[in-house]
């Protein structure tokens, strides 16, 4: 049996289009590919939210690809955009030694993604840091709730770029000696 490649960026490529990988994804998933970029030799995928957890159980399940680590879900507020935030996932795969980037957006009057808790459970507390930094939703989470501030704390969410500097409400009546 032949051992499959892993999908390692050609020797002189600049466009993410052209990546091996950019290319199976678009053909699977043409509907929901945007498109994608090359960084540094970094791969990633830009994705219409509907259609990243499909996208997410094709990247584990599929034997050629077998990403099987979710290194990092993170986001980003572009706070003058229609699609405010940015959902960024980060998986790689221990056996192939690849990994990829996918991106997508969501607005914030409709501020919620599919979990992919339920195909890496490693997933779990990446996405509750996003909802609880960021106040991205995720839907089928096993346990949305807080994870690094109080589950009472009512002040917003601190990575948002609309969140002020020096906090808000009791900090500003702290009594501090000088």
């Amino acid at each position: 049996m032949r051992k499959a490649k892993p999908f390692k960026v050609p020797r002189g490529m600049k466009n993410g289009a052209d990546h091996p990988l950019a290319q199976k994804i678009q053909a699977e998933f043409a509907d929901f590919y945007i498109g994608a970029t090359l960084f540094r030799d970094d791969l990633s995928i830009h994705l219409k939210r509907e259609g990243l957890f499909s996208i997410c159980r094709f990247l584990k399940e599929d034997p050629a690809l077998d990403f099987d680590y979710p290194i990092h879900i993170s986001s980003v507020d572009f706070p003058n955009e229609a699609e405010r935030f940015e959902v960024v996932y980060e998986f790689y795969s221990i056996r192939k030694k690849h990994q990829i980037r996918l991106k997508t957006r969501v607005p914030e009057d409709d501020c919620v993604i599919d979990s992919v808790t339920p195909l890496w459970a490693g997933a779990n507390y990446l996405e509750r840091e996003v909802y609880d930094m960021m106040g991205i939703r995720f839907n089928n989470h096993p346990e949305m709730k807080r994870i690094l501030l109080p589950d009472e704390y009512d002040e917003g969410y601190p990575l948002r770029k609309n969140f002020p500097i020096q906090g808000r409400g009791w900090r500003d009546t702290f009594d501090f000696p000088h």
